[in-house]
This record gives structure tokens, C-alpha cells and sequence, in this order.
């Protein structure tokens, strides 16, 4: 892989500018690639990612979680978010942020709590990662059949709409997926 090949001088470009901050969120249903994107984002970009908070908590409280752990990992996710956009220079990679979370209440759920109503910290641009890659059981996912997977999908994509945020839709598969986060990140760059 190539960084010069896939514009990274005109990513370069905004680096230092006054007020030029960019959040990329990744989103959409388990098992689509969204922390190994961040990974890569972040290295391209040499910034920093804030993981996802709602791995951490499941691991530590397990996965049947409420709608009150719900709002908790929105909370906290939203700290976390906050605290490295104050410190963030030029590019900040979200792994996910309560947007996510909010999809996750309509899945596990059927409904929303208010806070997620409420918040409104959006990045500046969400990466809809597609359900195009294969299902991976990590033991902390259990979204796995197909019909799932694309409700969890529909609903990811269908809050970003209700928001009216910025988003992209990202498919393929490893260079293709990646140059295609790029090429989305790119025109927010050019706006």
C-alpha cells in the first residue's frame, strides 16, 4: 500500500489549518470492519482513534444489556469523544460514537431512550461500513444471520438519514474498501 498513491498530499494539505479539525465516525453492524478501518484511517492520517467504549463494557458487564447500559456507553462514549476532540490537531478517527449506540437501542430494543433524541455531536463525516464482509463470531456478537445482519444495517443507515449527518457508504474488500473510506474522506476536504 501506498499512501502518496491514494492522496495522502491532499489529505496533508488541510494538516495545521485554523479551525480544520475533521471527525470520521465508522459505523454500522458487527462484524464489518469498523475498528480494523480506524486502524487504518488513523495510521494514514497519523491521528488518533478513540476506541469503542461499548466493547470495553460488555466485556466487563456482559452482553445483555439494558437501556439504561445503553445510554451509560452513549454517556461515556461522548465523554471520550469530546475529551480527544479537545486535544485532536487535524484528523480524529471515532471507532463509533452514540449514533451507533442509538441503532443498537432500535435493534436490542425495538425503541430509543430520549438521550439518544438529544444528542447531537456529530462528526463530519460517518463511514457506513457495508455488510459485504463475512460474519466473524468474536463471542461478544451475536447479529450473525444474514436476515440480522441486514435489519442491523438498514437501521444503521436509516439513523444517519433521520439525522441528516454526512455519510458515505464503504464497501469491497481490503484495498478497494480502504480506497473507497478514502475517497469519501477526500470531499470533505474539497467542501
Amino acid at each position: 500500500y501506498d499512501p502518496a498513491r491514494h492522496g495522502r498530499d491532499r489529505l496533508a494539505a488541510m494538516e495545521g489549518a485554523p479551525g480544520a479539525m475533521k471527525t470520521i465516525c465508522l459505523h454500522g453492524p458487527e462484524s464489518v470492519g469498523k475498528s480494523t478501518m480506524a486502524t487504518l484511517l488513523a495510521a494514514h492520517l497519523n491521528c488518533e482513534i478513540v476506541p469503542e467504549y461499548g466493547r470495553a463494557y460488555c466485556e466487563e458487564n456482559g452482553t445483555d444489556s439494558s437501556m439504561h447500559d445503553l445510554v451509560v456507553i452513549a454517556q461515556r462514549t461522548a465523554e471520550m469523544d469530546k475529551a480527544a476532540k479537545a486535544r485532536a490537531r487535524d484528523w480524529l478517527i471515532l471507532d463509533t460514537d452514540p449514533v451507533m449506540t442509538a441503532v443498537w437501542a432500535e435493534m436490542m430494543h425495538g425503541r430509543q431512550d430520549p438521550w439518544f433524541t438529544r444528542f447531537n455531536d456529530y462528526a463530519d463525516i460517518y463511514l457506513l461500513l457495508d455488510i459485504d464482509l463475512p460474519w466473524v463470531d468474536d463471542g461478544l456478537r451475536f447479529y450473525g444471520k444474514a436476515e440480522d445482519r441486514r435489519r442491523f444495517f438498514d437501521l444503521s443507515k436509516a439513523e444517519l438519514e433521520r439525522r441528516g449527518v454526512r455519510w458515505a457508504l464503504i464497501s469491497g474488500e481490503g484495498d478497494a474498501r480502504f480506497e473507497a473510506a478514502l475517497a469519501a474522506v477526500e470531499e470533505i476536504i474539497d467542501d
